[in-house]
């Protein structure tokens, strides 16, 4: 069984750029970069829907939920650190 490709970040938005830029069709795109149109319409679009989070100011609410969440697992590994000692304690006696 054939495995997928996977293409980089950086690939993608250069083949997506360029159909932006509407200079060769789809399939003209698809055809010199190896890869099906419908992708390529796909990664257009979502280039084009997410353009304007590249020029947001200051923390975007993913980037407060992954501080949140650093928080969270922060006190969780001290926790686990102080039940971890305890129990050594014991083992000791």
């Amino acid at each position: 069984m054939a495995k997928r490709r996977q293409f980089s970040t950086d690939f993608k938005a250069k083949v997506a750029l360029e159909a932006i830029r509407g200079e060769l069709t789809l399939a003209e795109i698809a055809q010199k970069y190896q890869v099906h149109p419908n992708m390529i319409a796909g990664w257009k679009r979502r280039l084009t829907e997410d353009a304007a989070s590249l020029f947001v100011r200051g923390k975007t609410d993913h980037d407060k939920n992954s501080e949140a969440r650093i928080k969270e697992l922060h006190a969780k590994i001290g926790q686990l650190t102080v039940e971890q000692d305890f129990l050594k304690k014991d083992l000791e006696l």
